[in-house]
């Protein structure tokens, strides 16, 4: 049976049933974004994103809905729970983390190595609401990168401290192994309405007058 649009739209419409994109999800970028709204997770932003000097520092770039316009991963994880998985990778090894939220773009890619320029140490994170995530370096072209997790579907806590970890353990010149990862073939075509549902709603969340801005993340 051929799948029209019709069809396709109400199969979108019953899987965003089981989501929580949050309560400010669909409001106008011009809409005012309360700080938290992710379980465990309460951010609050504190001005336009500033370059740092520490050598000691790994950046996360967060999407512009995370913990806010949306509240979980693509598979219902809490975005508390990830970012304080993330935060507590970079600890582990001895280093600190520094969280911004991208409001200039919803590229991860882009994220990620748009917060390594300007960290002290050349490392950052890039993650995006849904759950996809990178390890990005400042001399690396936006395109490449240390380490691409695209699978979302597929990154549990696990993985996430361990991308914290081997985040910090590039910033301090090491040379880690990559984060083992898990390859599902049936992932793609499960989660690919969702996930393209996600990105759109991410998008919507941009402002590129606002620029990428520093946020404090306070876990519950």
């Amino acid at each position: 049976m051929e799948m029209n649009e019709v069809l396709f739209r109400n199969i979108i419409t019953e899987v965003l049933k089981n989501y929580d994109l949050g309560s400010s999800a669909g409001r106008p970028v011009s809409s005012p974004v309360p700080a938290g709204g992710a379980e465990g997770l309460e951010l609050t932003e504190i001005g336009p994103a500033k370059p740092g000097t520490a050598k000691d520092e790994v950046f996360i770039a967060i999407g512009a809905a995370f913990g806010t316009a949306q509240t979980k991963n693509i598979t219902g994880i809490s975005h508390g729970a990830i970012l304080k998985e993330l935060v507590a990778g970079i600890e582990e090894e001895g280093l600190k983390a520094r969280i911004f939220k991208a409001y200039n773009t919803s590229d991860v890619a882009a994220m990620a190595s748009g917060c390594a320029k300007m960290c002290g140490s050349g490392i950052a994170i890039g993650i995006q609401s849904r759950g996809t995530t990178i390890i990005h370096q400042k001399d690396l072209q936006q395109l490449s990168n240390l380490e691409l997790f695209p699978q979302a579907p597929i990154i549990d806590l696990e993985t996430y401290r361990l991308i914290g970890k081997n985040a910090a353990k590039y910033a301090k010149g090491e040379t880690p192994n990559p984060v083992p990862v898990k390859n599902d073939q049936m992932a793609r075509p499960k989660y690919q309405a969702i996930a393209a549902v996600l990105h759109i709603k991410e998008t919507e969340r941009l402002d590129t007058n606002k620029g990428p801005v520093e946020v404090v993340a306070k876990f519950k």
